[in-house]
């Protein structure tokens, strides 16, 4: 596997980019709605985005084993073995797709025992790129500004800034919101939540609910190299490839230690 990270990234980036405009063809025609086994919705935008990313990462690292939310997985006793993965999520918020308010990314990210080292979240609908990997830091692009570097925002004296999910709130977020004070709340879907505490538009990302291992890998990246973490409740690491279940545990995406954000979570 290459070690030059920061090449690699602006070839994944790049990739993002080509599998969200298989996205945005979609996203502008009448597109049909089916559902998976777990009621999740899936579209043919999903299935093209996957297509794209999956040829590019062969073409990228043929050497480098594929999770993505789309395709067949590996039995646990292969995907064990690993010690570098790619974790793909083609289309992180089709919820919002379907909606067709904009907030719904690409994510890639690189594992290598267990860490995510290198992440690229495209968001299609708005013309905009979040991407990082060790060694760089985390950088921000969009259609009007090539890419600038992103970090944290330490915390302020005003209201404590949430960013929560639009879709899938719940009664956990709630309890959380009236531990924590005086804030504001955030609403917006897929991956774009670790990218704003990571450019320093909020301070905490607070997840209760399910997510799966391509959900986060690659913001997680992103926040990270801005200077945050993401923390499962038990104060650890959110890791990648540790069992068979593909389901994360509850975590904690934050810009400071400087709040008992554990506490809180309980």
């Amino acid at each position: 596997m290459t070690t030059d990270l920061p090449r690699l990234l602006l070839d994944v980036k790049a990739l993002a980019r080509e599998a969200g405009r298989a996205i945005l063809k979609v996203y502008a025609s009448s597109f049909a709605v089916a559902e998976k086994d777990d009621r999740s919705p899936l579209t043919e935008a999903d299935l093209q985005s996957e297509r794209v990313i999956l040829a590019g990462l062969r073409r990228l690292a043929p050497e480098v084993p594929v999770l993505s939310e789309e395709s067949a997985q590996a039995a646990w006793t292969t995907r064990s073995t690993w010690d570098w993965l790619w974790v793909v999520d083609p289309l992180d918020g089709t919820k919002e797709f379907v909606r067709r308010n904009g907030e719904f990314t690409v994510n890639i990210a690189l594992v290598h025992d267990h860490r995510p080292v290198l992440g690229a979240v495209h968001a299609p609908a708005l013309e905009r790129d979040y991407y990082a990997c060790e060694g760089i830091g985390a950088f921000r692009s969009d259609a009007t500004a090539a890419g600038q570097p992103i970090h944290v925002a330490k915390r302020g004296a005003g209201p404590l800034r949430v960013v929560g999910s639009r879709s899938h709130r719940g009664s956990s977020l709630d309890a959380f919101l009236a531990r924590v004070g005086p804030h504001e709340l955030v609403e917006i879907g897929s991956s774009l939540k670790f990218c704003l505490v990571a450019e320093g538009m909020a301070d905490v990302y607070p997840r209760l609910g399910p997510t799966s291992e391509w959900d986060t890998a690659a913001g997680q990246c992103v926040l990270e190299q801005a200077g945050g973490q993401v923390l499962r409740l038990d104060g650890q690491a959110l890791a990648y490839n540790t069992r068979e279940e593909v389901l994360n545990p509850h975590f904690v995406a934050i810009a400071n230690q400087g709040s008992d954000w554990l506490a809180m979570l309980k």
